[in-house]
């Protein structure tokens, strides 16, 4: 009796299906249901973010629009003035210095009353209060913030007051008249705004890190500094750079603090581009220069926000 063999089954080959078919038209289908659902808000970005930035690009290739009927293309002739104007590059020089500062400033208080806050050593009753007391600047709002330091700072208000009894002063200090003071007055009363942001930020930071680490490194016999620097800083530097990015393009257009507490002055000693922008439109009706200067803002603000983007993706 002959054995007999069985060769496996091969599967003819079956044809490629087409992209049109069951699968792909399911696939349009759901895409297109979820873009109809998009739709009412990609609708409201584009016409109240999209339009409103191309339309000041185009303003700012024009001679002076809206005080004019028929505006001319000048091109890149409101930037040339722009550049060339003393005003403004004091303006961009002290918007950096404004802005540096702020965000370091604000990182090393925030960072600061974190650990405060994170440590053991406040009973759980103080640690509450501390919390409470170091949110609220974060609550008022720029005009309330502004209002309540310019009666703190005025010559007759309670800080000379206390710098003359204490004969750190001899003569009432004016902190927003003077040139040489008004800038860092006003960015002291932007750090005390906004360090409430970095503090409860990286006090979340500082609970999520597991407390293994600062053991195993105080029974290898590391101290404070090295267990601040080598477990706190590299466990925080994902957050610190984050916050980083976002409160520097936040500073780099604050605008309230400046505008109410000195207006841009005295003699532009608190010009930011963002002041200079607003007084070029609405004070001295340079509509395509404040579009100009407005560009400018924009495209440095974009450059920090694609460095922000890129960095999440790349944590993701």
């Amino acid at each position: 009796m002959s054995a007999t063999t069985t060769r496996p089954h091969t599967p003819l080959p079956t044809p490629e299906r087409s992209r049109t078919g069951p699968r792909s038209r399911r696939w349009w289908r759901s895409g297109l249901t979820a873009y109809g659902y998009l739709s009412p808000t990609l609708l409201v970005m584009l016409v109240m973010m999209a339009v409103p930035v191309v339309m000041v690009f185009a303003y700012s290739t024009l001679s002076n629009v809206i005080m004019v009927r028929d505006p001319e293309f000048v091109g890149l002739d409101n930037y040339a003035t722009l550049l060339g104007d003393p005003i403004f590059r004091k303006a961009l020089g002290q918007t950096g210095i404004f802005t540096v500062t702020s965000v370091v400033l604000h990182l090393v208080l925030g960072l600061t009353f974190a650990m405060m806050l994170n440590s053991g050593l406040l009973p759980r009753v103080a640690s509450a209060l501390f919390r409470v007391v170091f949110i609220l600047p974060w609550v008022f709002t720029a005009s309330i913030v502004v209002i309540l330091w310019q009666l703190l700072l005025n010559p007759n208000g309670v800080i000379n007051y206390v710098l003359q009894t204490l004969n750190l002063i001899s003569t009432r200090v004016e902190w927003f008249s003077n040139p040489a003071l008004a800038l860092g007055t006003v960015i002291f009363i932007n750090v005390w705004a906004g360090y409430p942001f970095f503090m409860i930020s990286l006090l979340a930071g500082l609970q999520g890190i597991p407390s293994d680490l600062y053991e195993a490194a105080a029974i290898d016999g590391a101290g404070w500094r090295h267990r601040f620097f080598s477990i706190t800083i590299p466990q925080l530097m994902p957050i610190i750079l984050a916050m980083a990015m976002l409160d520097f393009i936040w500073n780099l257009q604050q605008f309230p603090i400046i505008f109410l507490a000195t207006g841009g002055g005295p003699l532009n000693a608190t010009e930011t581009v963002a002041t200079y922008t607003y007084n070029l439109a609405f004070s001295k009706r340079q509509f395509s220069m404040a579009s100009a200067s407005g560009v400018v803002l924009f495209l440095i603000s974009a450059i920090v926000a694609l460095f922000y983007v890129r960095h999440q993706k790349a944590r993701d």
